[in-house]
């Protein structure tokens, strides 16, 4: 069965993270978007061909779904079973609801690993281990919502770990870490330092001290040690970021940090400004506090050479043992040409 994911509606008031991207491959709770679609319509298969998905719409287990005749999925309106996706804010603002929604899906009737011994837990039963992943010597609650440990996923000694949390398959959390609800640690991503209600999509690294808080970082991203945001400005009013639809600054409540997009990276001792949006394959260094809304293709204060950006991504990708692939070229290169 194909599943054809319509993000028009949201393409712009997205940005960064669509820029490169389907909405529907946007992590928020454990999963993506598409990966919650395509455990839901599972029932379909066999019966249809091809289906059409709103991608705005996170689902939930309880959603309630039906076909109209042309495919198309119908979604009841049900503010408890299943969420819109609006703007990058509401990634974070919706993955507490998305976590717990997402370990009821993923966990209802498996086994999950026996959690080692050496470690403390409070509420084990909200906690779920993946097979292959080891978790060591670490403190873990789940009282206030579920930990979800993903498949070959390692938590190092001395984490201190508050549910609702997810770290995904072969991702890492490094020694001594402090990490607050709601927050998702994507796939083979690294993370440490203090890290709250934060989401990073994959492959990105914040592997270092510096605080984190109510922010969501793409895929292929770096965060140099030290690096921080503010997530509450010193007045505790309303915290403005940049609505690329409006083009224009919008209030999107008392907290918000950093929406960084993918292939950007901060150098050592970065502060971010609350609400700060950084646009794709960005190089953040220099004096100062960045600029809260940096525009594609940064580099300090200049634009990025293409080529360069290319091969510094592809010598990143290599840490992971990935390389660059024609399609990301393809389609950095038009977004390239749309920024200048």
């Amino acid at each position: 069965m194909k599943i054809i994911f319509d993000d028009s509606a949201i393409k712009e008031s997205l940005w960064p993270f669509t820029a490169t991207r389907n909405a529907a491959d946007i992590r928020v709770g454990i999963l993506t978007i598409r990966e919650k679609w395509e455990l839901l319509l599972s029932i379909f298969h066999g019966k249809i061909a091809e289906v059409k998905v709103n991608a705005a719409i996170v689902p939930s287990k309880k959603t309630s779904l039906s076909l109209t005749a042309t495919g198309e999925v119908v979604v009841a309106d049900d503010s408890d079973s299943n969420k819109l996706l609006q703007f990058p804010w509401h990634i974070f603002q919706l993955n507490d609801w998305a976590i717990k929604k997402d370990f009821e899906l993923l966990t209802k009737g498996v086994q999950a690993q026996k959690i080692a011994s050496g470690n403390t837990v409070i509420a084990p039963e909200n906690i779920f281990i993946e097979e292959g992943a080891e978790v060591a010597c670490s403190v873990i609650n789940a009282t206030a919502g579920p930990v979800y440990i993903g498949k070959n996923a390692t938590v190092m000694e001395g984490c201190l770990i508050r549910g609702p949390f997810a770290l995904c398959e072969g991702a890492t959390l490094k020694m001594g870490a402090k990490v607050y609800g709601a927050t998702t640690i994507g796939p083979y991503c690294i993370a440490g330092g203090e890290i709250k209600n934060s989401i990073l999509f994959g492959y990105s690294n914040k592997a270092h001290d510096g605080y984190l808080g109510d922010s969501v970082v793409g895929e292929w991203c770096n965060l140099g040690a030290g690096t921080t945001n503010s997530n509450l400005k010193n007045t505790a009013s309303e915290v403005m970021c940049w609505n690329n639809s409006t083009r224009e600054y919008t209030g999107v409540g008392l907290k918000a940090g950093l929406m960084m997009g993918d292939y950007s990276r901060a150098a050592i001792n970065t502060s971010f400004n609350t609400g700060t949006v950084v646009g794709v394959c960005c190089n953040i260094f220099g004096e100062g506090f960045p600029p809260k809304l940096v525009n594609n293709f940064t580099w300090g204060t200049k634009r990025y050479d293409f080529e360069k950006a290319i091969q510094d991504i592809d010598n990143w990708k290599k840490f992971k043992g990935k390389n660059i692939t024609a399609n990301e070229i393809e389609i950095l290169k038009n977004l390239y040409n749309q920024s200048i």
